[in-house]
């Protein structure tokens, strides 16, 4: 099949918006909570009720993309987190919230399911690892652009009227003066309302599915349970995530309250520095993994992570705003890592794991709000030093993964076969 340059193109527009939508919640930490009064515990809910989404859909949208053809899922996907975006936008409350960030989160559970395979058909095979990449580079930057459209949202809206834009100006007629981060949720539903139509007008190719892209037999499940390096793996996604979401989660509201810092400028400039540093380690990743062992690199990523996080918790205020976004830099090559020892590591049945891996994503659930119910326990400060322990066991992994091909093994052949 030739390659379809403007599916390819639509494939990365539904990168980019997955990623603009899914790493907003740590800017928004710190209004939430002022506008809906929360202890730090209750704000863990917003990324617990996003990310236990993925725990649910992850494996089941494995067996609607079987069930189905693309183009019905991707539009049902951006339905629902239209759905959920203009019902929060409608009744800006704390319980509406969790709802509607459970029914946005459903959807972009499905649409990282969906795409990958259709990466692969309209790119062709032969393309698919580069634009696989390519993809990860463009997720990245929505993550680094959505919090300075976040910023520049909510400092508008604090803004006297006499300057609005057409667009500030609709923005300030249906959201709320007390809380004017609502309005990222009224650009989400416009958004996805767009993403709706324009897939609706798209003649996207049909998917064959590979082996290891379809979902499983239930035996297929029981029998990849039933092997420990399965559950361990499943706790490495699980920490990563979890690590991940984590600092960015919190960075925002950890600068407010021991360097009082602006959410809306300086902690939302942080959280972008994160993300666009995680995009930037993404690209030294790729060179690093055709010289060293990937276990080694995962060895050395998390030792640096853990140092920067350190200096962020526990240095000045200028300390504070490097290290954090350099926690990014050396934590984004560890979800490739992980994912690619755990595929290596066994020897058939690769699409079920991968949802079973993918479940792992409700890390990004639990561990936020287990860093907020200490936070109000012990302070943030403190709460945030559970990261220590979901670092720790990534930290173990580059010691005890033992795939059955290690890209180590891959560099001797060719240095065997230049030779």
């Amino acid at each position: 099949m030739a390659r379809n340059n403007a599916v390819v193109v639509l494939v990365f527009l539904i990168f980019f918006v997955i990623s603009f939508i899914t790493n907003i919640l740590g800017p928004l930490v710190p209004d939430v909570i002022d506008g809906f009064h929360l202890s730090l515990a209750l704000a863990g809910f917003l990324p617990f009720s996003f990310f236990i989404a993925y725990g649910v859909m992850s494996i089941p949208a494995g067996a609607l993309i079987d069930r189905f053809s693309e183009k019905p899922l991707l539009i049902a996907s951006f339905a629902l987190a239209f759905a959920g975006s203009l019902l929060f936008g409608l009744n800006p409350v704390f319980s509406v919230a969790l709802l509607a960030l459970f029914s946005i989160g459903i959807g972009m559970a499905v649409l990282q399911v969906a795409i990958n395979p259709l990466l692969r058909t309209a790119g062709g095979e032969e393309h698919f690892a580069f634009f696989s990449v390519l993809g990860q580079l463009v997720f990245g930057l929505a993550s680094f652009i959505s919090p300075w459209v976040y910023s520049y949202l909510v400092t508008s809206l604090k803004a006297p009227p006499t300057n609005d834009n057409s667009l500030i100006a609709a923005l300030r007629s249906v959201v709320p003066a007390n809380l004017p981060w609502i309005s990222l949720y009224w650009v989400f539903a416009l958004v996805t309302l767009l993403m709706v139509l324009v897939i609706a007008l798209f003649r996207l190719p049909k998917v064959e599915l590979k082996e290891d892209e379809k979902a499983g037999a239930k035996e297929t499940y029981m029998e990849l349970f039933r092997k420990p390096v399965v559950m361990l793996f499943f706790v490495g996604i699980f920490a990563y995530v979890g690590t991940e979401q984590g600092v960015s989660n919190w960075i925002s509201e950890f600068l407010r309250r021991y360097h009082g810092l602006r959410p809306d400028v300086e902690g939302a400039h942080a959280v972008a520095g994160f993300w666009g540093m995680m995009t930037v380690g993404c690209a030294v990743g790729l060179v690093l993994l055709k010289l060293f062992d990937s276990r080694r690199i995962l060895i050395g990523a998390v030792a640096c992570a853990i140092v920067t996080l350190t200096a962020g918790l526990f240095g000045s205020v200028g300390v504070a705003k490097i290290a954090f976004p350099m926690v990014g830099f050396f934590a984004s090559v560890m979800w490739s890592i992980v994912f690619s020892l755990a595929l290596n590591s066994v020897d058939k049945h690769h699409g079920s794991f991968s949802g079973i891996l993918c479940t792992g994503i409700i890390g990004g659930a639990i561990v936020p709000l287990i860093i907020g119910w200490l936070g109000d326990l012990i302070g943030l400060r403190y709460g945030m030093m559970f990261l220590y322990i979901t670092m720790g066991y990534l930290l173990s992994v580059g010691f005890w993964a033992r795939p059955l091909i290690s890209n180590a093994t891959i560099l001797k052949k060719e240095e065997a076969v230049k030779a």
